[in-house]
């Protein structure tokens, strides 16, 4: 899986701003930080690979189902 960054700093700013304590904002980062990291979080990148291998599949059966049609015609 890829790695999703986390600013931590904007996150902690984030928090002060909305009158979370900087020890509480602190805190709430780095516990959304632990849990982001054991989350591991598919992204794009990561579900592009099985959608390349499925449409050479589907292309591969397309193949196959016309070669099987062509030769049912020609036995015709």
């Amino acid at each position: 899986m890829s790695t999703i960054v986390l600013d931590t700093h904007k996150f902690i700013r984030t928090l002060k701003d909305f009158g979370n304590p900087e020890s509480q904002a602190g805190a709430i980062a780095e516990a959304f930080r632990a849990a982001h990291i054991e989350a591991e979080l598919a992204t794009k990148t990561d579900l592009r690979e099985p959608e390349y291998r499925l449409v050479i599949k589907l292309g591969a059966m397309m193949m196959a189902a016309i070669a099987a049609v062509a030769t049912l015609v020609e036995l015709l």
